[in-house]
């Protein structure tokens, strides 16, 4: 078990080098100093791990390395721990006679492996005998049990994906708008991959095997994350619905739907889907609406956490760039935070998002043309609500039409 530990805790001797930096780490370093545990949701090899690291190294900087203590439970060698949450006071207490120090800061990766892991959390945070916990999860669903209403109040979360745009620019050396401008043909190919194989980080490091990655990321997550989290017996069922889901991206839906092309029912259907966005895989948005009663009894559709699930696991007769470029749009504009709907009744916009309580409005086109012009640019002129800003988003176009911005993907959506 020592030896475990230790394998663990490299930064016991020297810190973590050659990580990614990302942008979550600035806004937990922020609240270093607050009590309450730090909850890290996201879809598996999205980085939490990473973010981990990255923290533990700022740490150390000015506090003792071996006061911080990192296990990854997804570790074998933890699978004794699984069963009980009451054996996790072990490392602590293994840790504390192996170092001689006292752990202050205490790191559970993919702590979800363990039963009753809120009640251990729990009790080390009430006895105060640590300074900080930080404990990251694959699932959405990580709060939610019956447990996890133990926690309520003590805790601050986040949720942390695949790199953004501006991450993937600055690990290949693009730092801010005039790098961009001075590459734009490299920034583009850039672009391409992220549509093509999404933005994972080892897929980004990966030259000649993407799509084998990829499809074992998708796999794991669909065996780990879904059927054994959830003890799906239909495991045959439930990877032809997630298959169905990710080919279908985009397009409006009904349960009902779903369940007939499937020759299944409502309620599976239902709950299947719920399970993929428990994982992380997608997210289903509904109708923009004042109204609650109308948000809920309309069509919904789904986009992808990540494109390279999109483009190298669903079924597809063409290249379909533009459904790529529009999942590649919703992906960011998720990372950047806002609170995602649809409209679609006489005529369709891709996006209406909030943010601050603040409406903005996005449609998205790989090219506009005089075919498609008056078609896309309606779907923003005639909402029955006025937006603060309304943008057409290609794949390389920067003008503006009837005082509409036609901008580029290229160049970033964020406000």
């Amino acid at each position: 078990m020592e030896s475990a530990i230790y394998r663990h805790n490299l930064h016991w001797d020297k810190p973590y080098q050659d990580l990614f930096r990302r942008e979550i780490v600035d806004t937990l370093l922020d609240r270093i100093s607050l009590r309450q545990i730090e909850v890290v949701k996201g879809i598996r090899r999205a980085g939490k791990t990473t973010v981990c690291k990255l923290l533990i190294n700022e740490i150390i900087k000015t506090n003792d390395p071996l006061t911080c203590l990192y296990v990854n439970l997804d570790d074998p060698y933890f699978s004794e721990f699984y069963s009980d949450s009451k054996h996790l006071f072990k490392l602590l207490e293994i840790t504390q006679k192996l170092t001689g120090k006292k752990v202050e800061y205490f790191f559970l990766d993919e702590v979800q492996n363990v039963v009753g892991w809120e009640k251990f959390v729990k009790t080390i945070y009430d006895n105060e005998n640590v300074k900080k916990i930080y404990i990251t999860g694959s699932n959405s669903s990580l709060l939610d049990g019956e447990y996890a209403k133990l926690l309520s109040g003590r805790y601050l979360s986040s949720v942390i994906y695949p790199p953004s745009l501006k991450e993937v620019y600055h690990f290949f050396g693009l730092n801010d708008r005039l790098d961009i401008v001075k590459n734009k043909a490299y920034a583009l190919k850039l672009i391409d991959d992220a549509m093509q194989y999404g933005t994972f980080f080892e897929v980004l490091k990966e030259i000649q095997f993407k799509r084998e990655i990829i499809l074992n990321y998708y796999d794991t997550i669909i065996y780990k994350d879904c059927i054994a989290n959830h003890n799906i017996r239909d495991s045959k069922g439930f990877k032809e619905l997630a298959h169905f889901v990710v080919s279908n991206t985009s397009n409006l839906y009904s349960y009902h739907s779903i369940a007939k092309a499937l020759g299944s029912n409502e309620n599976s259907t239902k709950k299947y889907i719920s399970y993929l966005q428990d994982a992380y895989i997608c997210n289903e948005i509904k109708q923009f609406s004042f109204s609650l009663k109308e948000q809920i009894k309309t069509k919904r559709k789904t986009y992808i956490t990540d494109n390279s699930f999109l483009a190298q696991t669903s079924f597809r007769f063409s290249k379909d760039s533009g459904k790529l470029l529009e999942n590649l749009v919703y992906t960011e504009l998720l990372k950047a935070g806002y609170e995602i709907y649809f409209y679609h009744k006489e005529f369709e916009c891709d996006f209406i998002c909030k943010k601050e309580n603040k409406l903005y409005a996005f449609q998205v086109c790989y090219e506009l043309n005089r075919h498609n012009q008056e078609r896309e640019l309606n779907g923003l002129k005639k909402l029955p609500f006025e937006p603060i800003e309304k943008r057409v988003i290609t794949y390389n176009q920067d003008e503006v039409i009837d005082g509409i911005d036609i901008v580029s993907i290229v160049g970033g959506i964020r406000f």
